[in-house]
């Protein structure tokens, strides 16, 4: 994931509330902070309002004062970066805007407001959001307005809106898992000099992941609830965006290569309990591809098993 999209993200969940759907409808009488109104509550939309805008507020002003301000800024332009990073950014951004909207659609039903208007504002408020970060980009010398990215994130958006709409749930959920590697010591400035930036700058360790519900899709009521397949996508030995350069002295591997991973995988938003406090925490960490055993298919190579992947 893009690292400001991330950032805010994290913020948001300080105040994701737990959302009650049809194929969840544990409901209590009692009036609890984490249950979403019966109608809607201006109070509780003030809530949400006045946080959303902080977030936005704070992290584009963070990221101008710790990214843009270190770069020239000039005219407005457009640049292709299709072909770079073997478009595992283009995932982030697919996944950045997936989480984006789903969370921001939660806290907007939390507030009373109908389900499907929920999902409406969720998808506006996640669009407008990166579409911001583009329109920066689009003034900063170095990079440039990208219209792959914005295809991911309406990819991203899409895929959480279309299934709220048609199924009114998340059959299919984007999911994130990271191992670091030794690559970014080679370029830090680029892949990351500490842990945190490495989680979220170096490509050679995610893996962006479509984890499927098996019972909901297939329709096999003897699956259990939380059972998932999940499909990943990945690649190797990235010390630039795009290969065959020489950079500082070494020269970029021409072996970069795209992984791909077939794992079972755990939905946590399916796992049944009474206390709305987990199914926040459940909400809150689903994004997160379970450890499993998984295989790698990789061009050129026979299918390798791992024991335990994440």
């Amino acid at each position: 994931m893009q690292w400001p999209v991330f950032c805010a993200v994290m913020v948001l969940l300080l105040f994701q509330p737990s959302w009650t759907t049809a194929q969840n409808p544990v409901q209590s009488k009692q009036s609890h902070f984490l249950i979403p109104a019966e109608k809607y509550s201006p109070e509780r939309a003030r809530l949400v309002a006045g946080s959303i805008a902080t977030v936005y507020a704070g992290s584009m002003t963070a990221l101008y004062s710790t990214w843009y301000s270190d770069y020239p800024l000039g005219r407005f332009h457009v640049f292709n970066d299709s072909d770079e990073w073997l478009q595992m950014d283009k995932a982030g951004h697919t996944g950045s805007a997936y989480y984006l909207s789903r969370w921001s659609a939660q806290m907007v039903h939390w507030a009373g407001v109908e389900e499907r208007k929920s999902v409406w504002w969720g998808m506006g408020i996640s669009y407008a959001f990166l579409s911001t970060i583009e329109i920066l980009d689009g003034f900063a010398v170095p990079w440039g307005f990208s219209f792959p990215d914005m295809a991911a994130n309406t990819a991203g958006v899409g895929l959480f809106g279309a299934q709220a709409m048609l199924w009114q749930e998340q059959r299919i959920s984007f999911k994130f898992s990271y191992v670091p590697t030794n690559l970014a010591e080679q370029r830090p400035a680029v892949l990351g000099g500490s842990a945190q930036e490495r989680l979220l700058k170096d490509y050679n360790g995610q893996t962006y992941w479509l984890s499927a519900n098996i019972r909901t899709l297939a329709g096999w009521k003897s699956c259990p609830a939380w059972l998932n397949i999940a499909v990943g996508y990945g690649a190797q030995n990235m010390l630039s965006a795009t290969g065959g350069k020489q950079l500082g002295g070494f020269s970029v591997t021409p072996s970069r290569y795209r992984q791909w991973y077939l794992s079972p995988d755990i939905d946590l938003t399916k796992i049944k309990t009474d206390k709305r406090w987990l199914k926040t925490v459940f909400e809150v960490f689903g994004f997160l591809k379970v450890p499993a055993p998984a295989i790698e298919f990789r061009k050129g190579r026979a299918p390798l098993v791992h024991g335990f992947y994440f």
